[in-house]
């Protein structure tokens, strides 16, 4: 199965929207400014309902295929500006850049960036304008696997690590 044809869908739902809403401190505000302009890109910040692990487009694809042949899947994946952004768990993303740094597979992995704590991503609207590039990396990005539970599973740093360990030498 090809996650990229089948598991792509356009949308967030709206517990998908609440889900993303609780990365803000003000989730209320964010859901107004979402219902004002739901095609429009939005900061948000990380740590506390997600952290985004983000990897060039061909190696997050890769990636996405990995986790979904062994099994567990992914969470909430969005495509921005030539990048692939993971959704993973809170903490996922200082404690993956410590395992890539620290074992021999490092060199293998193509350089990621673990936004966590402190850090904020641009996430892609919660609706795609009907006249939206189409092409990845261009526009204000668009969701491959859009939130669509208030509480979806997101993976940790080991499933992450093994995930881009088998793409880089696949």
């Amino acid at each position: 199965m090809d996650i990229w044809t089948y598991q792509s869908v356009e949308y967030v739902t709206a517990a998908g929207e609440a889900w993303l809403a609780t990365a803000s401190e003000y989730p209320r505000s964010m859901r107004a400014l979402w219902e004002s302009r739901p095609w429009a890109p939005t900061v948000l910040p990380c740590g506390r309902a997600f952290d985004v692990i983000s990897m060039p487009a061909l190696f997050g694809r890769a990636v996405l295929d990995e986790l979904w042949a062994s099994g567990p899947g992914c969470g909430p994946v969005a495509s921005f500006r030539g990048r692939t952004l993971l959704f993973v768990q809170p903490g996922a993303a200082p404690r993956l850049r410590t395992l890539l740094a620290w074992e021999e597979w490092a060199r293998e992995v193509p350089p990621l960036l673990c936004h966590g704590l402190g850090d904020a991503v641009t996430v892609p609207p919660i609706q795609r304008m009907l006249d939206a590039p189409a092409s990845p990396g261009q526009g204000s990005g668009r969701w491959i696997v859009a939130p669509d539970s208030r509480e979806p599973w997101l993976p940790g740093a080991a499933t992450v690590l093994w995930a881009c360990v088998r793409a880089s030498r696949g």
